[in-house]
């Protein structure tokens, strides 16, 4: 019993590292872009779903208006979606300035309010190319025009581009950085691939006529979440080749680390509630594998309680996966300028181990709180 173990631990440790430095060639593949001095052409709409935002909105928008990009080609719509505070008014105290208001009335209960907030805003845009952040993001003067010349340099039917978390207070939100860039990371390099996989709505793009050509959300508006990951695999299934990673550190989208463990883990269940419904099944698959992994090694260390001999192989995994994550992440904290930050990986990867396991049974099963909403 303990060899069958023993050799089942070996071959989930085999292929992770193999998986992970399979995502390191595709973080590799992606070249850093540096675009050149030729003027934007692209008319662009910058969607914002906001829902009592009214501390963080303001910095948002100021930062989208101190864009380096000729004004008549950009238009920022924000979405209230039946806020409480003052967020519509704060918006609204902007509108001199050109940003646009709508305000989100439905009459009924939705499982996807800001599924709906887009497409809305999106039925008001006139841009060619559709651009979505968060109401608690900031961002540089060069953002836009970094993530429009990628578009039209490459002509991109999505783009995605880098997000990291930044100001953070404690180890507990500079844990969560690393993680995170580790996320954003595999999402870049799964495209470096040629295989997308994940992506984060704080900082996309996509042409206006292709989500319409795909009828937006239609299939995956269940899901209170997914307007990033889902929407991002229908467009690869159309257009395989048409998906890019914006690798500038003039395209990083900064937000903040949640404050406490309940919020962190209710965006991750959020985030992993959409993960069985992805529509390349070969990365579902490889989902699982990666998560019995996790499995495999707490199971390891458990029997090494009452079998000594299992701390071995207990020990061979968790090494290896800190070692190939550690040649994994060296390369995506340089990118970020956080390499600091990797001396927290040891204590990441055991944290991590145990996570994974239960963020992948909690985010699939049951509800979760989002906005102030029972969702799921």
């Amino acid at each position: 019993m303990v060899l069958i173990i023993s050799f089942i631990s070996l071959l989930f440790t085999v292929v992770y590292v193999a998986v992970v430095f399979y995502l390191r060639r595709g973080w590799f593949q992606l070249p850093v872009f540096r675009s050149g001095q030729a003027l934007p052409v692209s008319k662009v709409s910058i969607l914002i779903a906001a829902r009592n935002e009214e501390d963080k909105i303001p910095f948002t928008i100021e930062d989208i208006l101190k864009q380096n990009y000729p004004s008549g080609l950009v238009e920022l719509i924000i979405v209230d979606d039946h806020s409480t505070d003052r967020t519509s008014a704060i918006v609204e105290s902007y509108a001199d300035k050109g940003v646009k208001l709508l305000r989100l009335n439905e009459d009924r209960a939705l499982n996807s309010y800001k599924k709906k907030a887009i497409t809305e805003a999106i039925n008001l845009a006139q841009g060619e190319i559709i651009i979505t952040t968060d109401a608690d993001c900031r961002m540089g003067s060069e953002w836009l025009r970094t993530i429009v010349a990628f578009f039209e340099e490459n002509n991109c039917k999505m783009v995605s581009s880098p997000v990291s978390y930044f100001n953070e207070k404690g180890l507990f939100e500079r844990l969560q950085t690393l993680e995170f860039l580790y996320l954003i990371g595999l999402g870049a390099s799964s495209i470096g691939n040629k295989m997308p996989s994940t992506c984060n709505g704080a900082n996309l793009a996509y042409r206006r006529d292709v989500f319409f050509e795909l009828q937006g959300f239609h299939g995956i508006d269940d899901l209170a979440s997914g307007d990033d990951e889902l929407f991002l695999h229908k467009v690869a299934s159309r257009y395989p080749e048409g998906i890019g990673f914006c690798k500038s550190r003039l395209a990083i989208v900064f937000t903040d680390a949640k404050p406490n463990l309940r919020e962190f883990i209710r965006q991750r269940k959020r985030w992993a509630s959409k993960s069985t419904r992805y529509k390349n099944k070969k990365i579902v698959a490889l989902g699982i594998t990666i998560w019995l992994f996790n499995v495999n090694i707490i199971l390891n260390a458990i029997l090494a309680i009452f079998q000594p001999s299992m701390s071995i192989a207990f020990a061979f995994m968790l090494t290896a996966k800190l070692i190939s994550e550690f040649f994994f992440l060296k390369e995506v904290t340089q990118f970020a300028k956080r390499a600091e930050l990797l001396k927290l990986l040891p204590l990441l990867t055991i944290i991590h181990t145990v996570y994974m396991i239960y963020i992948g049974v909690a985010g699939n099963t049951g509800k979760y709180i989002w906005k102030g909403r029972l969702v799921r």
